[in-house]
């Protein structure tokens, strides 16, 4: 418990100041939509780039892992996606960010700290390697899909170069694929670039997170509660217990990376959803209720996992 709580109330604490900043006026009411441009442009690259650079090459392939954690995030994301479609009747690109944030968990910014924290140093790697799986897939997955929604009226042949031409321009793409040539190239970063792809990307995490503290000062949370409380459900409950199965049931996994496999997915959702759902005008407010939601639950429902950890998955 203590470990979360040191890693949840320093994000609480960075919200409470964008809200605060938005309610007294420091800020001006487009400062929270400038704050995402900058990490959306500057600030998630480099920290992308930083995290698949430093991947070991012998883990990137780790294939029980992926197909664990894969897995689960494809089935709740597929769960969210059918309860989108039949019961709100979504376009593609709500659809989409709804689904998102089931799947999208905070594992940059919460996960890595607490799992160390809790199990050591040992840990970090699996921490890592799950956000580098969300970098590059969920990412991909994301802005394709999006893209493709909001360009969808000018025919396939232009659908399917616009959608590519996206994908290649984004700036959340290229890093990722630069970056993974690294380790697979037994290449060395100096030591200037590695820290100023640290400075920048370290940036990222407190800035997405003030930015939705400003975007919910503007906001009525109670609107569409029970949209966000079925994605917090979702997030919090399911995806954890599909990964569960998975880690456990059906692929054999390292015991400890198993663990932290499961841990991941229990994290709420994570401040990039809000990048992602601002940057395109597309399910904000939800988006930002159901990352506030999700957070301020997880203390609960991420503890009693953990505390039943050893029950859940014993060690062989």
């Amino acid at each position: 418990m203590n470990a979360l709580l040191n890693v949840t109330l320093p994000v609480f604490g960075v919200i409470a100041c964008g809200y605060l900043a938005a309610k007294l006026k420091i800020l001006g009411p487009q400062s929270s939509e400038a704050l995402n441009a900058f990490v959306y442009y500057f600030a998630l690259p480099a920290i992308l780039f930083i995290f698949v650079a430093r991947a070991p090459v012998d883990r990137i392939f780790y294939w029980p892992f992926l197909a664990a954690w894969g897995g689960g995030l494809a089935f709740t994301f597929g769960f969210l996606a059918l309860v989108s479609h039949f019961f709100y009747r979504d376009r593609l690109a709500v659809l989409t960010l709804r689904s998102m944030n089931g799947v999208f968990a905070n594992t940059g910014y919460m996960g890595i700290p607490l799992v160390m924290a809790a199990y050591g140093d040992a840990a970090a790697l699996p921490a890592i390697m799950a956000t580098v799986f969300l970098s590059v897939v969920c990412v991909s997955v994301m802005v394709a899909l999006i893209e493709f929604d909001l360009r969808r009226d000018t025919g396939a042949v232009n659908i399917a170069r616009d959608v590519g031409l996206a994908l290649v321009k984004n700036p959340l793409i290229l890093p990722v694929a630069v970056g993974i040539m690294i380790p697979l190239l037994d290449l060395k970063l100096p030591a200037s670039v590695a820290l100023f792809f640290d400075l920048l990307g370290n940036a990222a995490g407190p800035c997405a997170l003030f930015a939705l503290g400003m975007f919910a000062a503007g906001q009525s949370l109670r609107a569409g509660m029970a949209e966000t409380g079925v994605i917090t459900l979702v997030k919090l409950l399911l995806h954890p217990l599909v990964t569960w199965v998975l880690a456990t049931r059906v692929f054999e996994m390292d015991h400890l990376w198993a663990v932290v496999t499961v841990i991941m997915a229990s994290l709420p959702t994570g401040a990039s959803c809000f990048v992602f759902a601002q940057r395109y005008q597309v399910f904000v407010a939800r988006t930002s209720s159901a990352t506030l939601a999700s957070t301020v639950l997880s203390v609960v429902t991420v503890s009693i996992l953990m505390a039943i950890m050893d029950v859940v998955i014993p060690a062989t």
